[in-house]
């Protein structure tokens, strides 16, 4: 190109986008940075359930990008892109606005993947973001309200009866949250909440199969029991068609028709639209159609872009599409954007996988920390929430490189499975910085006894 526009756009404000972000701003990147979205507000989906269910607010769960960037210098667009142009360097917006880049990062995430299920777009409450989680919470509330009002039991037991189709992380988090808080709601109408039915319905044989949470799936399937009403799992069990008021699904080689009001969407996701248009060629690209990234996480036909997150697939490293794996490479393209800036090789994305965290109703979680201990209940709901609190982005006055939340080195010095009460106290120690470490760590030492508050 002549006459090149020295300045980096960014697609996308989830967790790669916006990480990427906030890191050039900390590290005094010399060239300006544009960061385009079409919502004014960044979700962070690990606690959108406790946004949804009343745990948490809006300004820690979906702050505005203006609020998060002030005082940045990073210029924020609330706009949809329509077309990325990889040849000409130009990102177009349904606004008209078009713009020019001397480097690009994708960072479109992924979206709903329905998988040509008959209705399910059409029928099925998606759980993605903060208008996703208000949709529901109106539905739900209404159907309460109409099931305490109906002498019809069959009516009722529809109203009362929610599906969650998918037995992966988001599904067991959903139908675990709902367990928890429908029968509260409902109680406080005046109702029979024994009646509310929560049903995790499960293409696999196992829920978590093949997920990152898998070694938790015997903690979950207890936890899952334990709610405040039994949620029913069915396994084997494929959707085939969500009508208005109604599921079907296949099992046994049998179709089957389950009466339900509510059908919650958790099975998978797809790829963005805008990748899937690029002009990558297959090769380039693995079996979902995911673009192939270099291990410095540039596209390998156009390295002057970059690729992070769930839109993109690292070669011949097999990472999962998680919150910590998205801005640790946020992290990593900021970093390399800065050396090219700067003249100076680029390094390998280095991606530190420190375990998973997992919901399981209202104050319970299951933990698994660098596959050396499980930790289940209300010490690995703690962990989950000091972790997460921590990470929280914030203002770029307050910003620190959170990719250091769980420093490798400061694990290894402090977790030993032979101790295992003492190590989850120094753990959230590291992990709960500051006032949330602290409040976090007190109330673990008071549930671990006093043999542990010795040590």
């Amino acid at each position: 190109m002549n006459n090149p526009v020295y300045q980096t756009i960014i697609v996308g404000g989830g967790f790669t986008g916006l990480f990427t972000a906030l890191h050039l701003a900390h590290e005094h990147y010399p060239r300006s940075v544009i960061l385009i979205d079409k919502n004014e507000r960044f979700c962070f989906k690990p606690l959108l359930y406790e946004y949804f269910d009343g745990e948490m607010d809006t300004v820690q769960v979906v702050p505005r990008y203006s609020e998060l960037l002030k005082g940045s210098g990073i210029v924020f667009v609330q706009d949809t892109v329509q077309a990325i142009d990889l040849h000409q360097r130009e990102v177009k917006l349904a606004s008209g606005t078009s713009y020019n880049y001397s480097n690009l990062v994708l960072a479109l995430g992924s979206v709903t993947g329905y998988h040509h299920v008959a209705g399910a777009k059409e029928n099925a409450f998606p759980f993605w973001t903060q208008a996703d989680a208000i949709a529901l919470d109106k539905h739900l509330r209404n159907c309460l309200q109409k099931a305490v009002q109906t002498d019809d039991i069959e009516q009722r037991r529809k109203l009362l009866t929610v599906v969650v189709v998918g037995g992966g992380a988001s599904g067991v988090e959903m139908a675990a949250t709902l367990a928890d808080f429908l029968p509260h709601w409902y109680d406080a109408l005046g109702g029979n909440s024994s009646e509310i039915k929560v049903v995790l319905l499960n293409h696999g044989q196992k829920i978590l199969d093949g997920d990152i949470n898998d070694p938790l799936r015997s903690i979950a399937e207890k936890e899952l029991q334990k709610r405040s009403i039994a949620i029913e799992i069915l396994t084997e069990a494929e959707a085939t068609a969500v009508r208005p008021h109604a599921i079907e699904y296949k099992s046994n080689d049998q179709i089957k028709t389950l009466a339900t009001h509510t059908t919650i969407w958790t099975a998978g996701t797809s790829n963005h639209p805008l990748i899937q248009e690029l002009p990558i060629p297959k090769e380039h690209r693995d079996r979902h159609n995911h673009p192939l990234v270099t291990p410095t996480m540039q596209l390998l036909d156009f390295p002057e872009v970059f690729a992070g997150g769930d839109c993109a697939v690292v070669q011949d490293n097999s990472l999962p599409p998680t919150a910590q794996v998205a801005y640790q490479q946020g992290a990593n393209i900021a970093r390399n954007l800065k050396a090219i800036a700067l003249g100076e090789d680029l390094k390998s994305a280095k991606v530190n996988i420190r375990g998973t965290l997992l919901k399981l109703g209202l104050n319970d979680a299951a933990a698994n920390l660098f596959n050396i201990f499980e930790v289940a209940g209300e010490p690995a709901h703690l962990i989950r929430q000091g972790t997460y609190l921590t990470l929280l982005p914030t203002p770029i006055h307050d910003f620190k490189a959170t990719t250091e939340w769980l420093d490798e080195e400061i694990f290894h010095h402090h977790l030993d499975p032979r101790d295992v009460g003492k190590k989850v106290v120094q753990a959230v120690e590291v992990v709960g910085a500051g006032v949330v470490g602290v409040l976090v760590t007190r109330k673990l030492l008071k549930m671990l006894g006093d043999e542990h508050k010795k040590d």
